[in-house]
């Protein structure tokens, strides 16, 4: 055989041989999601390799390890495990721009590849509250805005007052690679949202732990509104009484002013303020009257009155044995009437049935109603007369 043709007919037998124990033998390769900022690892397997070489490719095409040998200039990315059979690789703190298809090839004839997808997770910012103002007034209508900037996918934001959770109006903007969230929330403020607490949380497949959230504490200013309690139900003459006006507005309406029928106070010995409170040491009858308590704040003015009647301790117990008496005498006065009307009704009755049946009587012979009532007072008076003679 001539030398040159020998040659080649190695190599081809080479080829063939190494083609034919290449068959089997396939790149293995997942596909990996890591989060922005963190590290991923990207393997190649191969079971039963003969000896051929792997190599991992960026989107770009860009060899970035060609067997243990790093062939792009990125410190990021180091060597992690180098055999025959595998080939793993790290990107540390991957950024969103490192997303896209990575491609293992095996290096046979022909050359076998294999594709992983490197999914990068953008973690949302810390969300911002906005729209509050501080302090609001009571009838105003506000909207608060959350929003939240650098999220992939796009987050989801949630609304809460105080621990239970409200809806609000979602709205999602894309910013090149990543999306800007915001969630609007419409409310028409009234006294019972002072100092409750507003939140808006954010919830991502990147934020594993808890997640991210701002708070926003409302403030609500309103006029005062007032009542006025009182420590006894039957003040009597010599008793401490207490009577508080217990006011609600904000700002708060201190101090409060009692007036009684109209003007002043007229025993400030025994009668003391202090505070939201007035206090009786000693009830007379000089006391009786109309007390009123004013509170005022820059919204507005509210107040309440309480009417005063002082009782005479000894006449209370005789008012208790009065009524009771009094209560007895009516239900026996009830009772009698109701049987007077059943008797009175029950005699009635009975008369009614006696004079038609008198009347039928007189009319078995009469030519009319007028005979027939004669002749039934006739029969009568002639039996009366008939059992006499007997």
């Amino acid at each position: 055989i001539h030398p040159p043709c020998f040659a080649w007919l190695c190599f081809y037998v080479i080829v063939t041989l190494s083609s034919a124990g290449s068959l089997g033998q396939q790149p293995l390769v997942q596909n990996v999601t890591v989060t922005e900022g963190e590290t991923a690892n990207m393997t190649c397997r191969v079971d039963h390799n003969d000896q051929t070489s792997l190599q991992w490719s960026n989107p770009a095409q860009q060899t970035l390890f060609f067997g243990d040998k790093k062939a792009l200039r990125d410190h990021r990315i180091e060597l992690v495990r180098a055999s025959w059979s595998e080939l793993t690789i790290s990107i540390n703190e991957v950024t969103l721009a490192d997303e896209g298809m990575y491609t293992c090839s095996l290096f046979t004839m022909p050359v076998k590849t294999a594709k992983a997808y490197l999914t990068v997770l953008g973690v949302p910012e810390k969300p911002e509250i906005d729209g509050l103002t501080k302090p609001a007034l009571e009838g105003d209508e506000i909207t608060l805005t959350c929003m939240t900037h650098g999220s992939k996918p796009a987050a989801d934001l949630r609304w809460f007052r105080n621990e239970k959770e409200i809806k609000g109006a979602k709205e999602v903007n894309a910013s090149g690679r990543t999306f800007t969230v915001t969630s609007s929330l419409q409310l028409l403020v009234d006294r019972n949202d002072d100092g409750v607490a507003y939140t808006c949380k954010v919830d991502h497949v990147a934020l594993t732990q808890t997640p991210q959230q701002a708070t926003e504490v409302l403030e609500v200013h309103y006029a005062p509104r007032v009542v006025i309690t009182h420590s006894l139900t039957f003040p009597q003459e010599g008793q401490y009484m207490k009577l508080e006006c217990v006011s609600q507005g904000n700002p708060s309406p201190d101090p409060v002013l009692w007036t009684k029928d109209g003007g002043d106070l007229p025993d400030l010995d025994r009668m003391i303020v202090e505070g939201r409170e007035l206090t009786f040491t000693a009830l007379n009858k000089t006391d009786n009257g109309t007390y009123r308590c004013e509170a005022s704040n820059h919204l507005g003015t509210s107040s309440a009155e309480y009417v005063l009647y002082v009782y005479d301790p000894n006449a209370m117990g005789q008012h208790g044995t009065d009524h009771a008496l009094i209560g007895g005498v009516v239900a026996v006065v009830v009772f009698v009437t109701l049987c007077l009307i059943i008797v009175l009704g029950r005699y009635l009755a009975r008369h009614k049935g006696t004079y038609l049946t008198n009347e039928a009587k007189g009319a078995d012979d009469a030519p009319d109603a007028d005979t027939a009532i004669i002749n039934a007072e006739g029969n009568t008076h002639a039996e009366e007369k008939k059992e006499y003679f007997i």
